[in-house]
């Protein structure tokens, strides 16, 4: 099977925040990335979304070249939609109106 990604995929562990956009009570998950690209990432998750799920996205950059910058860590929120899921995780393709934010001063 040829291989149909636009971006290039990078194995990266980050910590994320995932919060299903749903009318019923609001939840919020905690897991990690198992890799990230410009369009999306996989999520390593214990309890899984169904395809098709909307969901907000806070995903946490530990690199001291960010340090270096900004004098903090950085926040990156955006939205998606679960694209993929198995029953190790989910394929989460990114909207395009992500922001990246400084947790300097949190």
């Amino acid at each position: 099977m040829e291989e149909q990604r636009k971006y290039q995929r990078f194995s990266l562990t980050l910590p994320v925040r995932i919060e299903p956009i749903t009318s019923d009570r609001k939840q919020v998950f905690e897991f990690q990335t198992r890799d990230i690209s410009a369009s999306g990432a996989f999520v390593d998750t214990t309890s899984p979304l169904s395809m098709g799920t909307r969901i907000k996205m806070n995903l946490t950059g530990k690199s001291q070249r960010i340090k270096d910058l900004t004098g903090a860590q950085s926040l990156i929120e955006c939205e998606g939609v679960v694209v993929r899921s198995t029953p190790k995780g989910v394929g989460v393709c990114f909207d395009r109106n992500c922001q990246i934010l400084s947790l300097k001063g949190l």
